[in-house]
């Protein structure tokens, strides 16, 4: 890509740089203007400057997958760490509660700083980021005990399970709905 200085276009979620003499793979000409679009690779209409993972994956799906990751393996931690401390007082469901706050904190924080690097709105981000995370939360508050005195399986282990479905529906959550931002009209 060209050394000249990209300017996003607010109304279209692109990314615009300089026409340079070569073309890449991601790019195309404006007939309209001096200028390349590059495509657009925010997700579901997330904005921002790019976080800290885009210098690593160059791509925001991948950095977004990453840190689903990261925040997949510290849920069930969280939710393990629970299970030995409150859980044995008052059971898997407070577990389950306690765990639950403690991993949308940390998974807000690292999405926020890592992934999208958006401004402003931060509870407004909060919630929306929680309503994604109560939607899991339901789904994981039914599955659980049917597992566990249904199916006779370890709480740790149906968390386990439950985890892969919770996953795919926070990702789709959060790249359409958690983080999204008005787009601007000129």
């Amino acid at each position: 890509m060209s050394t000249g200085t990209a300017v996003t276009s607010e109304s279209a979620g692109q990314v615009v740089e300089p026409m340079s003499d070569a073309r890449h793979g991601d790019e195309m000409a404006d007939p309209d203007s001096d200028q390349e679009v590059v495509e657009d690779r925010s997700i579901a209409g997330m904005t921002g400057p790019d976080g800290p993972l885009l210098r690593l994956f160059r791509d925001r799906r991948v950095a977004f997958l990453f840190v689903g990751v990261i925040n997949t393996v510290v849920g069930f931690v969280w939710f393990a760490l629970f299970d030995i401390t409150v859980g044995r007082l008052w059971g898997y469901m407070v577990t389950l509660l306690f765990a639950h706050v403690a991993s949308v904190l940390c998974a807000f924080v690292l999405y926020r700083r890592l992934v999208f690097r958006v401004r402003g709105h931060v509870w407004t981000d909060l919630v929306r980021f929680e309503t994604v995370y109560l939607v899991s939360l339901g789904i994981n508050a039914v599955l659980l005990p049917l597992l566990v005195e249904f199916a006779h399986l370890e709480p740790i282990v149906a968390q386990a399970l439950i985890v892969f479905v919770t996953t795919l529906v926070s990702y789709f959550g959060h790249s359409r709905f958690s983080f999204r931002r008005k787009e601007h009209t000129p």
